[in-house]
């Protein structure tokens, strides 16, 4: 989904951050922490001319009643994910059994762990 933008005469065609001049605002993908300790959490998308409307819009958007103390707005096209199909060659199984705990004996003087 795009949203063009209206040409409003006397003015110039819209310039996002990613260099080129064009009729539609490119997408942002929106995170919110909820509170210091926590990690940011995808809550939405929404279209911006640039990196600081993004922010604003998503402020208005996202964290109406305070609900957030850190915004990240990351352009769309700068997110790179992993194919769900391939799994296994990014998570494979752990063959070094010394990161696991029970691979340690515990001294009984040590007691109940």
């Amino acid at each position: 989904m795009t949203y063009s933008v209206p040409d409003v005469p006397g003015e110039s065609p819209a310039k996002s951050d990613l260099g080129e001049a064009s009729n539609v605002w490119p997408m942002w993908e929106i995170f919110v922490r909820q509170t210091r300790g926590l990690a940011h959490v995808h809550v939405g998308s929404l279209h911006a001319a640039d990196a600081e409307t993004a922010l604003q819009n998503a402020r208005d958007v996202y964290t109406r009643r305070q609900e957030g103390v850190s915004l990240w707005a990351v352009p769309s096209v700068e997110i790179v994910a992993s194919d769900p199909d391939e799994t296994d060659s990014l998570f494979e199984v752990n063959t070094k059994p010394y990161r696991d705990a029970t691979a340690y004996n515990i001294p009984d003087e040590v007691g109940h762990m």
